[in-house]
Parts: structure tokens; C-alpha cells; sequence
């Protein structure tokens, strides 16, 4: 038996005046995103913006339904809608903002389960790492350089 541990490298900014303009960019698109989700049962807004390699920025935000789990999260929206309208393109990067109605949310909010497996599906495909920048509505931003620092044994097609 081998004792095996895997550590993540990840940037804590203070708050989104420390990013570069590019990514502050980006994650300004996905507060804007957020203020728009449909969430009346969860009361949890959430917003993404993706940039793609051609500068285009896609949006998404989270879709709710009464039929749960019918709706949608803001990730897979976003990256869905890239998929659908430019398949072509690389996604660089996906901005994530989450709020609440019930308190203020000053943590960052990485993407749930089911959307890393979406991101982990797109990083795949187009062979190259998408960076990820996640925080609250206000406060502190984490990026990561890829999904696989927040899902070191992803699944793809390879295993297949």
C-alpha cells in the first residue's frame, strides 16, 4: 500500500479590484448574470460568464423549476450555450458569482458537482485547461488553472 497526497495550488484575491482587467471583466459579467437567474425557490442567484478564444463572453445563470431537478445551474447554462453557439471555440476561462436572498454571501462558491463534471467534459474535448475564478457577491475571489484542481479524478470519455 502507498500512502499518495495530492495538493491543489489556487490564488486567493482579497476581493474583484485584485484581479487584472480581463478577468474583473469577466467576473463584472457574471455579477450582471446573476442579478438575472430565476432562483424564486432556492432564493440562491448565481451568474457565469465564460470567455472564449475568439473574446466573446457567453453568460449563464441559474434556472429553477417547481419540477425539481429540472433546472439548471448558472455553469452549464453558460457552458452549454458556448457549446451550442460557437463549437468551434476554446473556452479560456468561466467567471462564478453566487447570492443569496436570505444572507449575504462572502465566501466564495465554487461550481456543485454536476458542473465540474460539465467543465471536466469541455476541458477534454478541447484538450486545454479553463480557468476558473469563484466568489460570492462580494469579498474574496479563488481561481484555479483548471477543473482538476477542484476534481483531481475526474471522469471523461478516456475511460470508456
Amino acid at each position: 500500500m502507498q500512502k499518495i497526497q495530492s495538493k491543489i495550488e489556487y490564488l486567493l484575491f482579497e476581493n474583484i479590484d485584485e484581479l487584472d482587467a480581463n478577468a474583473r471583466n469577466l467576473m463584472n459579467e457574471a455579477i450582471k448574470a446573476r442579478e438575472k437567474a430565476y432562483a424564486p425557490y432556492s432564493n440562491f442567484n448565481v451568474g457565469a460568464a465564460i470567455l472564449l478564444d475568439n473574446n466573446e463572453i457567453v453568460l449563464g445563470n441559474n434556472q429553477e423549476n417547481a419540477a425539481f431537478p429540472s433546472g439548471l445551474c448558472a455553469e452549464r447554462v453558460a457552458i452549454y450555450n458556448a457549446g451550442a453557439n460557437y463549437p468551434e471555440c476554446t473556452i479560456l476561462a468561466i467567471a462564478i458569482s453566487a447570492s443569496s436572498s436570505k444572507h449575504k454571501v462572502t465566501n466564495p462558491v465554487g461550481p456543485c458537482g454536476a458542473c465540474r463534471q460539465s467543465i471536466a467534459e469541455y476541458e477534454h474535448k478541447q484538450k486545454q485547461a479553463i480557468e476558473i475564478y469563484f466568489m460570492g457577491e462580494e469579498g474574496k475571489v479563488v481561481k484555479v488553472n483548471a477543473l482538476k484542481d477542484l476534481l483531481p479524478f475526474g471522469f471523461d470519455s478516456s475511460f470508456l
